[in-house]
């Protein structure tokens, strides 16, 4: 697996900046729309649960499962940005995710952040 199939995150000039921290630089915040969330819930299939469990007994990396929480981790956050898009954001503040176990049947991943509109600072 490459290094795309391990990570994340939005590409360059996205239409929702999707940022961890409360505030962005050299922008002011015009209006806050406020909560999003993207949710997605992932079972895990049989062959995957067998090769982890004997993966454990040896020690290491599970690909397999690493790459389904990375996958799972993106559409969470996809459908964030589709929620703050609809609702006319094109910035989320604060941006999360957590990250449960569904009734031992699967990953439940929640993205979540505060959708706001955002400005240059310069404007007025």
């Amino acid at each position: 697996m490459g290094i795309d199939d391990y990570g994340g995150g939005q590409g360059p000039q996205p239409d929702v900046l999707v940022v961890t921290t409360n505030d962005v630089p050299g922008h002011r915040v015009r209006e806050v729309l406020g909560e999003v969330f993207g949710l997605t819930v992932r079972s895990r299939h049989l062959g995957s649960q067998i090769g982890a469990g004997l993966k454990s007994m040896v020690g290491g990396e599970l690909r397999g499962l690493t790459k389904t929480l990375v996958e799972t981790r993106n559409q969470a956050m996809e459908r964030l940005v589709e929620q703050a898009r609809a609702r006319g954001a094109n910035g989320v503040l604060a941006f999360r995710f957590d990250v449960t176990a569904a009734a031992d049947v699967g990953t439940e991943v929640c993205a979540y952040g505060t959708a706001v509109v955002i400005e240059p600072a310069h404007m007025e």
